[in-house]
């Protein structure tokens, strides 16, 4: 499944770049016919130069780029018709303004209505050709779903009655929306098998879903329970907070009404989709490109100012200059997180420990490095390498995290993303000394997660220079 996505996705990615290419060869064969003859009063040979060659490598390129960030490729089985054509639209306008202004405003032109005719007529060219062929592309590819030749590994959660309906549509071949079902588990146990037992296998509880996820290679889980039970499905999505998966979940009357249900297929079956992917794709690029560059200038051009930090922690006590500790970040994936080190050797000899304010384990000059946050620095290292960002909930250690989750199973929300050199949760509630406080201080990392862009990445960046200039670390 996953090499016929990607074989499919460049594909999508080639007829980009040939209907780019094709777009700009009329376009220019229309400058040298039209716009140029109408400015010097006589025909220009059509000449294939330098400059058409070249803008013939980049402008594709250029369109590849605009698409990419627009997250045109992110997932192209999941394609709507009636959005791929809204979506070309805003995106074409776009493009062809920024071209505009780019490639043509210097055009020897007879006035300045010559400009809208090129404008225009490079819109209608890119354009059109984009519309022929994405529909031809989501054409193909509804087909594909419909024969079951490519889709989405399901699995349905819940054994009731309103369960059984949905099964019925989502295995109805001509219903059929790519849901290729794997089975069901149940949320009450055994007591209502018999209801599914018939047309679907039954694969457990929703406890079991984790492992039936790897299993399967899952990538939908609908929950077939009425919105309304609120305790139920967060049950169930607290199972699935770390799950590669997409969830959905059947809309009742006050949701429809509401306008929580957006309708992409015509055919087939309503859902709710649950999306934490509140960021655009642009918005995805830029906030690594910020990670990258401010990792790099913090680590170059403060360089002698570490090695001067450095040198304070080897002379203030025996041990290491940098502390590594293994770290839960993306997805629930352990790493080494660096910083420099401010407590004495063997500070937790008698098990994983929190610090606190008046902690004795702390070094003098580690008291310091933390109120000023110095400490974290190293850090700056697991951003450059994609281990961290520099906004995001702080990381734990698998030992706090199994206590935290017992008191607030929600805290997987926190790893479906990457985790950071300082949160809104650390500006907003400071440094936990206790799961409590760290379970007080998650209500602002998932605000944070549900309410992600740049501007509040740069808005918690900017809190947290006041912090350390203020010296309120600790």
């Amino acid at each position: 499944m996953i090499n016929k996505r990607k074989l499919h996705t460049s594909l999508f990615v080639l007829s980009d770049a040939f209907v780019a290419a094709l777009s700009w060869t009329l376009f220019f064969a229309y400058r040298k016919f039209i716009i140029e003859p109408d400015k010097f009063g006589y025909k220009i040979p059509l000449e294939l130069d330098k400059n058409f060659y070249t803008a013939l490598l980049v402008v594709p390129f250029y369109w590849f780029i605009l698409y990419f960030l627009s997250g045109h490729y992110k997932d192209v089985w999941r394609k709507s018709r009636i959005n791929e054509i809204s979506k070309s639209f805003s995106i074409t306008v776009v493009g062809v303004v920024l071209l505009f202004f780019i490639l043509l405003i210097d055009d020897e032109v007879k006035s300045y209505q010559s400009y809208y005719k090129s404008t225009l007529t490079l819109f209608v060219l890119h354009f059109g050709f984009t519309t022929i062929i994405r529909l031809f592309q989501a054409y193909y590819v509804k087909i594909l779903l419909r024969k079951k030749v490519i889709g989405f590994n399901t699995i349905v959660v819940g054994n009731n009655e309103k369960s059984l309906h949905l099964v019925k549509e989502l295995i109805d071949p001509n219903l059929t929306q790519g849901f290729i079902v794997k089975g069901f588990v149940s949320y009450n146990g055994d007591a209502d098998d018999h209801i599914l037992k018939d047309l679907i296998p039954s694969l457990g509880t929703y406890a079991d879903l984790p492992k039936r996820i790897a299993e399967y290679k899952i990538e939908e889980v609908i929950i077939g329970i009425e919105s309304s039970k609120h305790a139920e499905i967060n049950k169930v999505t607290n199972v699935l907070e770390d799950q590669p998966v997409t969830l959905k979940i059947i809309p009742d009357l006050f949701d429809l009404m509401s306008g929580q249900v957006r309708m992409n297929n015509v055919i087939g079956t309503a859902l709710i989709e649950i999306n934490h992917d509140v960021m655009p794709q642009w918005q995805i690029v830029a906030k690594r490109l910020m990670d990258l560059f401010v990792s790099l200038f913090v680590l170059i051009v403060f360089s002698p100012f570490f090695m001067v930090v450095a040198g304070l922690v080897a002379f203030s006590s025996k041990g290491p200059i940098f502390y590594k500790q293994i770290r839960l970040g993306l997805k629930g994936k352990p790493f080494h997180i660096l910083k420099f080190r401010t407590m004495f050797v063997d500070a937790e000899h008698l098990g994983p420990q929190l610090s606190s304010y008046n902690d004795k384990r702390i070094t003098p000059i580690g008291r310091i490095l933390r109120k000023y946050r110095i400490d974290e620095i190293p850090q700056f290292f697991n951003v450059l390498i994609g281990e961290m960002s520099l906004v995001g909930p702080r990381p734990e250690r698998k030992f706090f995290v199994d206590q935290i989750v017992k008191i607030a199973p929600h805290y997987r929300h926190l790893h479906r993303v990457k985790p950071g050199i300082t949160s809104w949760g650390q500006v907003k509630y400071g440094y936990a000394e206790n799961v409590e406080q760290m379970v007080e201080r998650l209500k602002f990392d998932i605000l944070y997660i549900e309410n992600r862009s740049i501007a509040v990445d740069v808005r918690i960046l900017i809190y947290t220079v006041l912090t350390i200039l203020q010296g309120r670390g600790r």
